[in-house]
């Protein structure tokens, strides 16, 4: 503000002094022209007296100077040329108007009236150096009025140039102290805004009756019936993890029980995951004639979560529950801190994603039916996981009131020892290896045995993000999501007592534990805590 009206008061006064010094220039040219006029009029008149007397002093001057410098005699009288005669006519009818006085001054000098021959050239000359001076000295006026009019006009574009330049130089501090204030302050404002929103319905804790039937089921009690389809939803980046969600899948199948696992593109966004998903149980509850059960892990929760409020009405009688296992329903501050626009390097980290995503990840989806051999990824599957896109969606797309959720969310552990974790995600096939069993053996066997397992260290870089969010924002997490942040208002409320990271619950561990709990046995519970909540609902 204060630039615009220092602006502002520089062009008014720039305005006022160009009048001033256009004033001054006319004025200039106007004296210049009367002075002129009159020295013109006045000068060749044969009325005037002054006009005589100056042009005959200015004569004899000059006869006097040209008798010195010449050796040439006086013309006499008798050989005046017609030019002197005229002379002699203007010095007469002079002297009829002021003979005292032109008389007296040629007496004076001692000079006759026959000598004044050059009378007229000399009266032309003397208005010429006359006028010549005139225009010398208004020109040189001129000359000082523009010298000072450049003067100002260059000292009113120095000062604007200054504070242009001073006002770009603030402006750009502004925008690097507002950077990096954004980036330090990162999503500090925003973990755990579904609890403090007054619109959003409460939260129903149920860890208790969870650690019941996980305890049931480690005791060989199953309690799911076979009256559902169940269908497990994978997360982001899950198309790269061949084993993901595969012993579960696989530990169901062993119960009888009719269990999928959703062939959906990971790294597309939610609203076109929530439009397969709407296909995926529809087509499960026509081939079946039996509801759906559905349990997504992080992004998995999300998209089925967007399935059942996009499509409400088509999926109402179809879905008998959900349960989100450390989904970032509310947002996650991974996603939001690589995303936020107006940080420090906000440009360069989102092409980098864009690139990560969309150029370099593809994966093989001939199998899902989509009728090409390979997809790139979407950078809104990462992008809707931010806090101002999930406000953006919660707020205009709810959840329906008549289908039981739950929430489970969990916290990594940061401990030393589990740096030295590693997950199996994968198998290596390598049909080269020798043949180390006997003939007799299948070739099932003989594949497996060709199989090698793929480990990697999630857990040690889930244990580092999780400890990164502690350090920074203060908050629980399983290394990607904030228990808070994976509440949904209305649902019923799982927390473990035992530490969990993020991909726990879809990777196996390389040493398990036969004294804890696997994930087959967690998923186990928590559906079956989904179906005691329908039958407590139709109640």
């Amino acid at each position: 503000m204060a630039n615009q009206i220092l602006s502002e008061i520089c062009c008014y006064y720039c305005t006022e002094m160009d009048d001033i010094f256009s004033r001054l220039l006319s004025l200039t040219s106007c004296i210049t022209c009367r002075v002129i006029e009159f020295i013109v009029q006045h000068g060749v008149s044969s009325n005037s007296v002054l006009a005589e007397d100056l042009v005959l002093r200015d004569v004899i001057r000059l006869l006097k100077d040209s008798e010195i410098n010449s050796s040439c005699k006086q013309p006499k009288i008798g050989t005046c040329t017609g030019k002197q005669n005229l002379a002699l006519e203007y010095a007469s009818s002079s002297r009829d108007c002021n003979c005292s006085t032109s008389l007296g001054f040629l007496d004076r000098d001692g000079i006759y009236l026959e000598d004044l021959s050059f009378i007229n050239s000399g009266s032309e000359i003397l208005i010429e150096i006359t006028l010549g001076g005139v225009h010398f000295v208004f020109k040189g006026l001129t000359l000082l009025i523009s010298f000072f009019e450049f003067a100002w006009r260059s000292a009113i574009e120095t000062w604007r140039c200054i504070g242009y330049h001073k006002g770009c130089v603030h402006a750009r501090l502004q925008s690097i102290v507002s950077r990096v204030l954004r980036t330090l302050n990162g999503s500090s404002d925003d973990i755990g805004w579904l609890q403090e929103s007054p619109e959003m319905a409460p939260v129903e804790d149920g860890s208790a009756r969870f650690l019941e039937l996980l305890q049931e089921t480690r005791n060989g009690v199953h309690k799911l019936p076979d009256s559902f389809v169940y269908l497990l939803i994978p997360g982001l980046f899950s198309n790269h993890g061949p084993l993901y969600f595969v012993s579960t899948k696989r530990f169901f199948s062993k119960m009888g029980l009719a269990c999928h696992i959703a062939k959906i593109h990971s790294e597309a966004s939610v609203e076109h995951n929530a439009w397969e998903l709407k296909q995926y149980i529809e087509e499960l509850y026509w081939g079946s004639g039996k509801r759906v059960m559905l349990l997504g892990h992080s992004k998995g929760g999300v998209d089925a979560a967007a399935a059942l409020s996009i499509y409400s009405q088509e999926l109402r009688d179809k879905v008998a529950g959900l349960a989100l296992v450390q989904s970032p329903y509310g947002g996650t501050p991974i996603a939001s801190d690589i995303l936020r626009e107006g940080q420090v390097a906000d440009k360069e980290t989102r092409r980098i994603m864009e690139f990560l995503i969309c150029k370099l990840i593809k994966i093989n989806v001939t199998e899902y039916g989509y009728g090409y051999s390979f997809v790139k990824g979407d950078i809104r599957a990462l992008e809707d996981l931010t806090y101002e896109k999930r406000k953006e969606f919660i707020r205009k797309h709810k959840l329906p009131d008549n289908i039981p959720l739950i929430s489970f969310h969990s916290e990594a552990s940061v401990g030393p020892g589990v740096l030295a974790t590693m997950s199996h995600i994968a198998h290596a096939e390598l049909p080269w290896l020798p043949r180390i069993l006997n003939e007799d053996a299948d070739d099932d066997a003989i594949f497996a045995a060709r199989k090698v397992p793929v480990i990697v260290p999630v857990s040690a870089a889930m244990a580092i993000t999780a400890l990164h969010l502690r350090l920074r924002y203060g908050e629980k997490s399983d290394g990607l999501v904030t228990c808070r942040d994976a509440e949904v208002p209305g649902s019923v409320v799982v927390k473990p007592d035992k530490k969990l990271d993020h991909s726990w619950m879809v990777y196996s561990s390389w040493k398990k534990e036969p004294t804890e709990p696997d994930a087959c046995e967690m998923c186990e519970a928590l559906l079956t805590m989904l179906v005691e909540l329908g039958k407590r609902a139709s109640k």
